[in-house]
């Protein structure tokens, strides 16, 4: 069995877009100009962008020969397999969604076929959860884990997505089968992120700590649950811990995109917007990273604050002439906390919750519905956390601040 992909880490891949309109355009012979239109090849073999593989690396040198391969012959699945695996890991890696696309490609040949192959399904799966497509993406998973019951990555990836949706207590019974297939501290890191996102934890804390004390069969298994820990640490308002475990997940893994971008959220909170500004510099080409630059640039009021928040406006608006609207609960919080528009911050983060319920998407509109004057935006949050048992302390103060506004 592959090693599972660590699936927390690239839950929001599709939010890291790296592309403007302006470059795009500008590498295809075409002028950029105040009217930007979305650009469509005129034939599949355009070449949009040229993005060379780094000679040391030795996973881009595999991706290379396994593409000329398909280009030769593409109906070679077990290579099609391999090449999708490690697009995906290079997204999840680097924040790129390219790579999403490109594992999509290699997958073409039997990307239509009802059913597919049992492995195209599952990376198809993956794909589709990375777009967003969560309900395709069940559909998927639940066909699969009837087909291969012992396959852990499928209970892993409907774990998280169920959990991603607010559906607790069925993502829980995914972790459940995926204890005896994967192993004590898989399974523990499957149940304490659903617990964490559900507003418990403490108790995923504990869980986690547990399983941990108990040894790990690996690196990449101790950055993942350390990972998961941290974020557990930090959502139950256990900051100092939280960034010593953060500390130590990017020294096991320096390339962990989603725990930098974690850990950047925690030091805002903390107050430390130095700190975040030398952790995401050298990652600008993550929108998740500049994100959280703009946001430390901007409390600091430093003169690089509104070059970087124009360039991230312009990827913003890059995505929607693409017609992708994944980015809504990032986009939100740039819109309230530096554009300073918290009716579109709103709006942002109204259709955002119709799509997911993790604890950053009921923050953004519990303080966009605050900022805008309109706390009852707010109360299908209120009854998400009181039904879900949710006791993360940051969640709890700003519904109770809801709650008051409504009386």
């Amino acid at each position: 069995m592959h090693a599972l992909i660590p699936t927390h880490r690239f839950r929001r891949l599709a939010l890291g877009l790296t592309l403007t309109v302006a470059p795009l355009l500008a590498g295809c012979g075409q002028t950029p100009s105040a009217e930007r239109v979305p650009f469509t090849p005129a034939a599949d073999s355009t070449v949009l962008e040229h993005v060379p593989a780094t000679a040391t690396d030795a996973k881009a040198r595999e991706r290379a020969a396994l593409r000329r391969a398909l280009a030769a012959r593409a109906d070679q699945l077990d290579l099609a397999l391999r090449l999708a695996r490690l697009d995906i890991e290079e997204g999840r890696a680097s924040g790129d969604p390219r790579y999403l696309g490109r594992a999509q490609a290699a997958l073409g040949p039997w990307w239509d076929a009802e059913p597919p192959p049992s492995g195209v399904r599952l990376l198809r799966a993956t794909i589709l959860q990375g777009r967003h497509d969560f309900p395709a993406a069940l559909a998927d998973l639940d066909a699969l884990v009837r087909e291969t019951p012992d396959d852990a990555q499928a209970w892993l990836t409907r774990a998280v997505v169920l959990g991603v949706r607010g559906a607790h207590a069925e993502a829980q019974r995914s972790c459940a089968v995926l204890t005896p297939l994967a192993g004590t501290v898989a399974g523990a890191v499957c149940q304490a992120q659903v617990m964490s996102l559900a507003g418990r934890s403490k108790d995923a804390y504990a869980l986690l700590s547990a399983a941990l004390a108990r040894g790990t069969s690996g690196t990449e298994e101790q950055a993942w649950a350390l990972s998961t820990l941290a974020e557990a640490a930090a959502r139950a308002g256990d900051t100092e811990r939280a960034t010593k475990l953060f500390a130590r997940v990017l020294t096991l893994d320096p390339s962990d995109a989603y725990s930098r971008a974690a850990y950047a959220d925690l030091l805002l909170d903390l107050g430390r917007p130095r700190d975040v500004i030398a952790l995401t510099k050298d990652h600008g080409q993550d929108d998740n990273q500049l994100l959280r630059r703009v946001l430390a640039e901007t409390a600091l009021g430093t003169p690089e604050a509104p070059s970087l928040a124009a360039e991230l406006a312009s990827r913003h608006e890059a995505s929607h002439l693409r017609g992708d609207a994944l980015h809504a609960r990032e986009e939100a919080r740039f819109t309230l906390h530096v554009q300073k528009d918290a009716a579109k911050a709103l709006k942002l983060a109204l259709a955002n919750w119709d799509v997911q319920h993790e604890p950053w998407d009921a923050r953004i509109l519990l303080e966009a519905a605050l900022a805008h004057g309109t706390p009852a935006d707010a109360a299908p949050v209120v009854r998400f956390l009181e039904a879900s048992g949710a006791e993360d302390p940051g969640l709890l103060a700003l519904a109770e601040r809801v709650r008051k506004a409504l009386r």
